[in-house]
């Protein structure tokens, strides 16, 4: 992918070749340099749990770049793409963002699905200064204490969609709440922010099974499930692990005998699964088959992008990856330079109108924890779907600030600009 990136340059100088005439008076071409690509890193997973969500999070990415690409770039600079797999595991997050930053010599490092990756990706961004756009990872933990002055999160995270959906699931099935959590630092982040509003409404946690990720048998899951009779389950499993423990649900009939609660329900998780599958109230940040202007267009430019994808149309894992990367890019070029510190300045003030994000109410960035704040919805199985992709009903939606996350901001403390270091690709 390097070479494939040095040649695309060569080819950029060669074709900004100008005629001039030598004192001899003959004609020859000389190279005008053009400007330098812009590069940016893709840090998302194509392999391990998460790798599905990193393939449309790029997807959206790739969208927004070429949006960009087709009208010249950005300040005059055309925009290059490196990705390298961060297999869903820290250890290899790391790694592929010092390799980027030290030999590939990206500008911007963007992509998350696992939490634990993207705080392992953030640390080494901010020792760099480098702008890292963590877009799909929702631990309540990464605009928290494992904030970062170069990192900006652009997913809901655990403790939104539990203020969206616990309240009212305890209002309308009961008080006995079982925790279902995957063992690891998303679900941890997002099972504690469930426990704390479940006990702030005088309800009662019965139980929390741990789930490790990779499980693929949940028979002990579900039996324990049935011996403990609660009146909620609230799930904080995601990935393909999710699959797996909603096709077993379904087949044992489980799924309309108890109140279940997905925190949040990414699109990849549960495109194509069999409608028995998709059961229970869940939390999301946007759906295709929203009644909002903007929709229809931005699924047709999806469509025509990738007619060949099995994912026919765009969900909020794709809508994640194209927003942040368009929001950099249009920061960009608001401030005239790829500055780091001019870059985050302008990402920190950062709104964007309702109609132009295609939501019922306007966002924006946070600047105290760099999380940006968005409407949240809650959506359960449609019953009635006009077409195979048509999965979901909207059920009710929430402001912004109906559903901030206040600890976020109790708990991050960001770095000075003064300690994070100035660079500017």
């Amino acid at each position: 992918m390097f070479e494939q990136r040095t040649i695309k340059s060569l080819k950029t100088l060669l074709a900004a070749g100008a005629m001039v005439t030598l004192g001899s008076g003959v004609i020859a071409n000389t190279v005008i340099a053009a400007p330098a690509p812009l590069v940016i890193g893709f840090t998302s997973d194509a392999s391990g749990q998460y790798a599905n969500s990193g393939a449309s999070d790029r997807r959206g990415m790739l969208m927004a770049i070429g949006e960009f690409n087709a009208k010249g770039g950005v300040l005059g600079r055309m925009i290059e793409t490196v990705h390298m797999d961060t297999e869903t595991t820290p250890a290899t997050g790391s790694r592929v963002a010092e390799r980027m930053i030290a030999r590939e010599k990206v500008g911007f490092l963007i992509g998350a699905v696992s939490s634990g990756v993207a705080n392992a990706i953030s640390q080494v961004a901010q020792s760099h200064g480098v702008v890292y756009l963590n877009t799909n990872s929702s631990s309540p933990t990464e605009s928290g204490k494992n904030c970062h002055r170069v990192k900006f999160v652009w997913d809901g995270n655990g403790a939104n969609f539990a203020q969206a959906a616990i309240k009212n699931s305890i209002g309308a099935y009961g008080k006995d709440v079982l925790l279902v959590t995957n063992d690891y630092v998303w679900g941890h982040n997002t099972s504690d922010a469930t426990r704390k509003l479940v006990l702030a409404n005088g309800a009662n946690i019965i139980d929390e099974i741990l789930v490790p990720q990779g499980t693929r048998d949940f028979s002990s899951v579900l039996l324990k499930i049935q011996q403990l009779k609660p009146q909620v389950i609230a799930v904080a499993v995601g990935g393909d692990d999710l699959k797996a423990m909603r096709s077993q649900i379904a087949q044992l009939g489980l799924g309309d005998k108890y109140a279940w609660v997905n925190n949040q329900q990414d699109w990849p998780d549960v495109y194509g699964l069999p409608a028995d599958n998709l059961f229970g109230v869940f939390g999301t940040t946007w759906y295709y088959g929203m009644d909002l202007p903007g929709v229809d267009a931005f699924v047709t430019k999806y469509q025509k992008a990738y007619p060949d994808n099995k994912m026919k149309v765009p969900g909020n894992v794709f809508y994640n990856g194209y927003w942040a990367t368009r929001s950099l890019l249009e920061a960009i070029e608001r401030v005239g330079t790829t500055n780091n510190h001019a870059v985050i300045k302008e990402l920190e003030k950062l709104r964007i109108p309702a109609v132009a994000r295609m939501q019922n109410h306007d966002a924006w960035m946070n600047a105290k924890t760099h999380q940006m704040q968005q409407t949240i919805y809650l959506a359960t199985r449609n019953a009635n779907p006009a077409s195979n992709d048509d999965m979901f009903t909207m059920l009710s939606y929430a402001a912004p600030e109906k559903v901030a996350d206040s600890g976020a901001e109790e708990t991050c403390q960001l770095e000075s600009f003064a300690d994070t270091p100035l660079y500017t690709p």
